[in-house]
């Protein structure tokens, strides 16, 4: 796949494209809601546990109208469809439905994820949550915004003096489609849960990225994630104040995300056995 030239930010508008990422966001979710209970033919794509609904590639349909609308010059990646090549420098990400496995079962767990980056990775991030009504967005060098407002993130939660930085975290993390990464995660979640307060597998990596910006999870990581499941996502941990690392591909693992403070996503790296890089997050790391 290609990729957009370097960065242009200072000459992006990215109010207008907020605009934009918020109309996509919501015009996908509307596609979903439709579908809740009746999501149509599911097929399988890289394994029989990666579902498809045609819920996800009604969602789809409806964020690449808006962008075509809107954008029609700028390039879309996304997760159920092909790439649309553009001129601009600035390239979408998009998943119409984080969470398929959760919404086939009914589990409230879900959302629409929508990014827009460019050369520097990602501008402006949004992710909506419609089973709670909540919005996560977020603009590079601004604040985290929750529900339209500024939102400021309390901390982690770790034991005053704690000379592990994992005591007293709660992580939460994703398991992959490919059962021989499953095994591997399987090992390093043994090794983590009598360090840490608990782990939570909720199902959903943007979801996960956006509570560990407010605080709902310290912590976040998971190998196997695409740019669409975390490029929104990623940005808005950041907008948070929290570290954001990429997980390098190495010894049966695929690349992978941690984020959290320093100390409790340099702590999980250790325990994993591998490096981590947080050279600036560029949203085409993971192709």
């Amino acid at each position: 796949m290609g990729r957009p030239s370097s960065s242009a930010s200072s000459l992006s508008d990215t109010a207008a494209l907020l605009v934009v990422a918020r109309e996509a966001a919501q015009a996908g979710a509307a596609a979903v809601v439709e579908r809740i209970g009746n999501h149509g033919l599911v097929r399988t794509k890289s394994s029989a546990t990666d579902p498809v609904t045609e819920a996800d590639e009604a969602g789809e349909a409806a964020i690449r109208a808006v962008l075509a609308a809107r954008r029609p010059d700028d390039w879309i990646v996304g997760e159920e469809g092909d790439d649309h090549v553009g001129s601009s420098n600035l390239r979408w990400f998009v998943d119409p439905l984080d969470g398929t496995v959760n919404f086939l079962y009914g589990m409230p767990q879900w959302c629409v994820s929508v990014a827009v980056a460019d050369g520097d990775g990602p501008l402006v991030g949004v992710v909506l949550d419609p089973c709670r009504g909540e919005e996560f967005a977020a603009v590079r060098g601004e604040m985290l915004t929750f529900n339209g407002a500024p939102f400021v993130r309390d901390g982690i939660h770790t034991p005053a003096g704690a000379d592990d930085p994992l005591s007293g975290v709660m992580l939460a993390t994703g398991l992959n489609y490919d059962e021989g990464v499953r095994g591997l995660q399987g090992e390093v979640l043994a090794r983590l849960s009598p360090r840490v307060r608990d782990i939570r597998r909720g199902g959903s990596a943007a979801l996960d990225l956006c509570w560990a910006a407010i605080g709902r999870v310290d912590a976040y990581f998971e190998h196997g994630v695409r740019a669409w499941d975390v490029a929104a996502g990623g940005l808005i941990c950041q907008s948070a104040g929290l570290t954001v690392l990429r997980l390098p591909a190495g010894q049966g693992w695929p690349a992978g995300i941690a984020a959290g403070d320093l100390s409790v996503v340099t702590g999980v790296a250790d325990a994993l056995g591998v490096s981590s890089t947080a050279s600036g997050w560029p949203a085409a790391w993971i192709d």
